[in-house]
């Protein structure tokens, strides 16, 4: 028996399917049925364009009326780039309304289910909820903080370590794996990495994907004292673009660094490291809404510190390296404790050819 919950979750498989392609908007699906039959799909390709519930309904047509609709986000009551999809629900005549979330956008906020039960249609909220929201938690974090959602992404063996003592840490994980790292690149607005990185990798923090020509995310580099070398790959701005994250005093040494097409943020350094704070307030006003961090150990421990971790996505090698200096994915100042550790709750393990991903969430309250 087909009930609300397997409708609602074909429209958030619908909705996941452009990850990454709608930034900054929300990953919208949406499903219509008349007598136990679908009438009508639709899901939010890219922001800009009609969103999902125009989709369903111009599909459904005539069929829309008295039927039901699936939305994985509450219909948008306000005029955007794009006209309220409330309205349009309400005037396709539709009986019923199933709506996975409330939409978290100051404007909308309920509005949107308000207008349709004005209107005399039964609607219902929550249905698959907590799927809704993971699928939206960087649209979410971005309504509630206006910063960028924050993704620490390392890969580690299974003692803990992501790299040898002298740095050497290519390949921790199999080919399946770092594959999947660069689908998950194609799906954030940017990435992040420190200036030891660049000095010791050189590298191009590009998508290479096998099957198609994938998105280069913005490139952050966080190099309070503007070491990162001209002719380092990341300023090569041809294919992808370059925010280097620095200290105003270094303001001197720009010129060289724009004729490359380079972009500088300079933000405040408060006990000798980058304002991190400041800096995402300020990517967000650049229009960045998610940002995967592949730093290294001390970039991790500043975002850790900091309290600015929204996801961590942890690659496990079956390999054990041993050694007391091998390198940690995150280092810093040491606690003294065991209960000063960040508690977090794992959501997700798979395994990734011979690899495992934990996807981990820190623990709220």
């Amino acid at each position: 028996m087909k009930n609300d919950q397997y409708y609602m979750q074909l429209a958030l498989d619908l909705a996941a399917s452009a990850t990454g392609k709608t930034n900054p908007n929300p990953l919208v699906g949406s499903v219509i049925v008349k007598d136990g039959a679908i009438v009508g799909t639709g899901l939010h390709r890219k922001a800009g364009e009609p969103h999902a519930e125009v989709h369903a309904v111009r599909m459904a047509g005539e069929h829309a009326k008295d039927a039901t609709i699936y939305v994985t986000l509450e219909p948008c009551s306000h005029f955007g780039k794009t006209p309220p999809c409330a309205n349009l629900v309400k005037e396709a005549g539709v009986k019923r309304v199933v709506i996975a979330m409330e939409d978290p956008n100051p404007a909308v906020a309920g509005r949107g289910i308000q207008l349709l039960r004005d209107a005399g249609i039964e609607v219902e909220v929550g249905v698959l909820e907590i799927e809704a929201r993971r699928l939206n938690e960087r649209f979410i974090h971005n309504m509630i903080t206006a910063r960028p959602f924050v993704i620490s992404k390392f890969a580690m063996t299974l003692d803990g370590k992501i790299a040898a003592y002298n740095g050497h840490s290519q390949w921790i994980t199999g080919e399946e794996a770092r594959a999947d790292v660069h689908e998950l690149r194609d799906q954030v607005d940017a990435i992040l990495v420190g200036i030891g990185t660049v000095l010791t990798d050189n590298p191009s923090l590009t998508t290479r994907l096998p099957d198609r020509v994938g998105k280069n995310p913005i490139r952050i580099v966080l190099d309070r004292q503007l070491r990162t070398p001209l002719d380092a790959t990341v300023c090569q701005t041809s294919t992808a673009r370059t925010i280097i994250v620095t200290a105003e005093e270094q303001q001197h040494k720009a010129p060289a660094f724009e004729k490359l097409g380079v972009e500088l943020l300079y933000v405040p350094v408060v006990n000798d490291q980058l304002d991190l704070n400041t800096m995402l307030d300020e990517l967000y006003k650049r229009g960045i809404t998610d940002i995967l961090v592949e730093g290294g150990g001390e970039v991790n421990a500043s975002f850790l510190r900091a309290g600015l971790i929204q996801k961590f996505l942890v690659y496990v090698a079956p390999k054990v390296l041993g050694g007391r200096n091998s390198i940690t994915p995150f280092t810093g100042t040491d606690v003294e404790t065991v209960e000063a550790a960040m508690l977090l709750d794992f959501a997700e393990v798979e395994k990734v050819g011979a690899d495992l991903r934990i996807t981990a969430y820190p623990k709220e309250g």
